[in-house]
């Protein structure tokens, strides 16, 4: 199929917007189709008179009900939760849900662009991830709006977002912990560039400074929001000459491979090890003992990605929105074990 074929548009309608733009009507086709070879004054030119011949919102329109909801990794109960927000809102509005996965933190794999293309959503949410430069020019060429969950990095400009108050969460767990009465207070984090790993390692330094305690570098670790890796680097935590009397996960799953590690080395919890989770994923009130965690309001992320898509406003300023985070108190932690 020729490339000004693959779109939606009419030959007629291509070549006016050809004309109005003083360009060929295959430059039109690149710019609709988001591909190189075209200067950005151009693109510029090109994707006003497509805005102006009602494209966009001609792509909200006719396209079929679904919005296109695309994770790194669709595994866990924490994904769950999100898509759970995401259906809750656009079943209110008569729309359907499709689920990806693709790609890694830095965005959705290079054959997704065109798989999304074929499908035609009315709009998509990235979940702990980004859109590079390029898939955007092509989503926003064919009026395919996006919003990003918990995004891995800064938001590219004009890219909508929601998150939820990480460096807060990191504070609010440290502060529990010093509260009790522990100074050696070690952190699991999630991978280091995560945009929400660095702010809530930020929350702890914060927590652990305002109190007057040193920040100590063997504490401090980087996971993989895996329970394996809160398995493997709890081991190496508890096997430290100076071993943490508590441990801050930077989620419940990586708390959870904590609660093994401890098991393995002989260790109660909270008696001899106290642990603080994060996102309050059901799992963390089943443990045993049932953990102390930072909820992290995942469904009502997943339902505002979902409201901010369907309501989202092409020309106006991105939306950016981050939810509050409070500390669930269970039975994970307690004082420091006496010398």
């Amino acid at each position: 199929m020729p490339a000004d074929e693959a779109v939606d548009l009419s030959r007629a309608t291509l070549s006016r917007i050809a004309s109005a733009a003083d360009v060929s009507i295959s430059t039109v086709s690149k710019v609709l189709n988001g591909r190189t070879g075209v200067s950005e004054a151009t693109r510029a030119k090109v994707e006003a008179q497509l805005h102006q011949h009602g494209y966009q919102r001609r792509g909200l329109r006719d396209s079929a009900p679904l919005i296109e909801l695309v994770f790194v990794r669709f595994t866990t109960v924490w994904a769950l939760e999100i898509l759970r927000g995401v259906q809750a809102a656009a079943r209110s509005r008569g729309v359907g849900v499709v689920v990806t996965e693709s790609g890694d933190y830095s965005g959705p794999g290079p054959e997704w662009i065109d798989a999304v293309m074929q499908r035609n959503p009315i709009g998509v949410v990235l979940v702990m991830s980004g859109v590079s430069q390029s898939q955007l020019r092509q989503l926003r060429a064919r009026g395919i709006p996006v919003v990003v969950v918990d995004p891995a990095g800064d938001p590219a400009p004009g890219v909508a977002s929601v998150g939820s108050a990480n460096w807060n969460g990191g504070l609010i767990a440290t502060r529990h912990l010093l509260g009790l009465g522990h100074r050696k207070i070690a952190v699991i984090g999630g991978p280091e560039q995560m945009m929400c790993s660095r702010a809530r390692l930020a929350g702890y330094r914060s927590a652990l400074d305002e109190a007057g305690v040193p920040v100590r570098s063997d504490y401090i670790l980087a996971g993989d929001f895996e329970r394996d890796s809160g398995l493997e680097l709890g081991k190496k935590l508890l096997s430290l000459p100076e071993r943490p009397t508590a441990i801050f996960s930077c989620n419940d799953l990586m708390a959870l491979g904590v609660y093994e590690a401890a098991r393995q080395a002989g260790l109660s919890i909270p008696d001899d090890l106290s642990v603080v989770g994060y996102d309050d994923l059901s799992v963390a009130e089943w443990a045993g003992p049932p953990l102390t965690t930072v909820r992290q309001p995942l469904l009502e992320m997943g339902r505002q990605a979902s409201t901010m898509l369907l309501d989202l406003d092409l020309d106006a300023q991105a939306p950016r929105v981050d939810l509050a985070t409070d500390l669930v108190v269970r039975a994970s932690a307690d004082r420091p074990p006496r010398s």
